[in-house]
């Protein structure tokens, strides 16, 4: 479905711009929810699908919301 693929492709972006702006390294946020760095590396290089307890791991991390993370207002 192409909302969901516009979804993933804005979530992953999120995170790499949030990461980035807290100056986190993939590593960091990898340690923050308790995952490797390739994982991180493969959700930002959308080889892998942001499964529901990273995804609020993450959210947590940056304290957003869910939505703000998907993208939505």
């Amino acid at each position: 479905m192409q909302e969901d693929r516009d979804y993933n492709v804005t979530i992953r972006n999120n995170i790499r711009k949030l990461r980035k702006k807290n100056k986190m390294s993939q590593e960091q946020l990898a340690e923050k929810i308790d995952c490797c760095r390739e994982h991180i590396t493969r959700i930002e290089n959308g080889k892998l699908n942001l499964g529901l307890e990273n995804f609020i791991k993450i959210a947590d991390v940056f304290d957003i919301s869910l939505d703000e993370l998907a993208g939505r207002k």
